[in-house]
């Protein structure tokens, strides 16, 4: 069963993203003076006595888009309040009353949905505020609250457990079993990507490029199973970074990598790969994150000579990324996505996966067999003593040598790829942690550096 979805709105600027960070008890949606900074639906899943709700904050009612996007951002609007059991309608207590507030309570009113009025940025504890004037919208009293300073907030959850009382008891929403980042430069399709995978239209998708700013996670289901894929913002070079709320999105992509458990780095098949992909590809690499590389728009490159060389010119061109599967789509058909989230669920079960020590040692045995690379200057070969696993996602495996110090990069990517070849991680990055004699004290200690980092 679908949680109550409980929809912040309210015209531009009234602190509707800080009210939603502020519930939520995180930083979720980009909070700027800026107006109309959000536009996409921006959501948490959220619990109180007992209690689950989805919090969704909204784009300013009545926003002038910059990017033309007014239509595209009322829409999303339109929808979170479609889809509402109760909706908080946010004002500006400082501001007062004004023609956008009537105009969204209008709205409201023929929606016919319960709404709760909050007035807003009443920051003082001693503030002589006017909320009278807030009666006039015909929505029953307004709460005064402050998101910025926290006031307020309890009563806020007061009231949504009330309104939430009546409708069925809901169990604890079900836990992901994985969750997709969705990365890449500006327009090479990520949105119109999460809304195939949605089947709706759950962001808005336009030729404009840095349309989406926010980091938005859509859950979606398949076979009976939950998954949540995360939309971030387009990239693009640093130098050209234009403002704040630029800077805040690509702070929430990189944080969107991190947290996931399976990137798909979507590139342009009509477009060279460029510097943004490259350092994409680089920082990926170094998380450890297992990768699909999404060559969207394949319907249009009737110039490439076909799939395998173009997936060789990536593997070659993205640095660090030569493990990742390539698969190859038409995200606004959803041609092949099916395939491209089976694809992603078998690397998240490759980095799973626990070998044990015997099997780990054979093919390091096998390894010492085939010869080893010249390792430092000095005197005598690396001795290879033994191999443990300590962890997954990544697969971290702990090599124990009689000198550590001259185990070189050129040593490490010889033993990775022939760990890669045997072992079952052939599409996923694998983290080697070298160490010297020491036996169990040793394993021990690395255990613990690993959990410590």
């Amino acid at each position: 069963m679908a949680l109550p979805v409980v929809a912040i709105v309210g015209r531009p600027n009234v602190g509707k993203s800080s009210l939603l960070n502020a519930l939520a008890g995180r930083r979720i949606s980009i909070v700027d003076p800026t107006a109309g900074v959000t536009r996409d639906r921006v959501s948490a899943i959220l619990e109180y006595r007992d209690r689950y709700f989805e919090l969704v904050d909204t784009g300013g009612y009545g926003i002038v888009d910059r990017d033309d996007l007014d239509a595209d951002v009322e829409q999303q609007i339109r929808f979170a309040v479609e889809q509402a059991s109760l909706v908080l309608f946010v004002v500006d207590a400082r501001d007062g009353l004004l023609p956008p507030d009537q105009e969204v309570a209008n709205w409201l009113r023929a929606s016919d949905k319960p709404v709760v009025v909050l007035a807003n940025k009443v920051d003082a504890l001693d503030a002589r505020t006017e909320l009278g004037d807030f009666h006039k919208l015909g929505l029953g009293p307004p709460l005064a609250v402050s998101a910025v300073h926290r006031r307020g907030e309890e009563d806020i959850r007061e009231r949504i457990h009330d309104h939430l009382a009546g409708l069925p008891a809901d169990e604890p929403p079900a836990e992901a079993v994985m969750k997709l980042a969705i990365v890449g430069r500006r327009n090479v399709g990520k949105s119109t990507l999460i809304n195939a995978i949605a089947g709706a239209p759950r962001v808005i998708v336009s030729e404009v490029a840095g349309t989406t700013r926010d980091a938005v996670d859509v859950r979606f289901e398949r076979d009976g199973r939950t998954y949540v894929a995360i939309d971030t913002a387009g990239l693009r070079k640093k130098s050209k970074i234009a403002d704040d709320i630029e800077f805040y999105s690509a702070h929430r992509t990189e944080l969107s990598i991190r947290r996931a458990d399976v990137v798909l780095f979507l590139v342009d098949s009509t477009a060279e790969a460029g510097t943004v992909d490259k350092k994409l590809g680089r920082y990926i690499a170094d998380q450890y994150k297992p990768c699909v590389i999404v060559v969207n728009k394949w319907d249009l490159a009737k110039d490439r000579s076909s799939s395998d060389a173009y997936g060789e010119y990536l593997s070659k061109t993205l640095v660090g990324l030569d493990y990742a599967p390539i698969a190859f789509i038409t995200a606004k058909d959803g041609k092949n996505v099916q395939s491209m989230i089976d694809l992603a669920t078998e690397l998240f079960k490759q980095s799973r996966t626990r070998v044990s020590t015997g099997e780990l040692n054979r093919v390091i045995g096998g390894a010492t067999s085939q010869g080893l690379p010249t390792p430092r200057r000095g005197t005598g070969a690396v001795k290879l003593l033994y191999a443990t696993q300590v962890a997954v996602c990544p697969p971290t495996i702990v090599v124990f040598v009689n000198e550590p110090s001259r185990v070189t990069p050129v040593f490490e990517r010889f033993l990775v790829n022939r760990m890669r070849e045997t072992l079952p991680f052939a599409e996923v990055p694998i983290r080697l942690v070298v160490r010297g004699r020491g036996g169990a004290r040793a394993a021990s200690e690395a255990v613990r550096n690993h959990v410590e980092t």
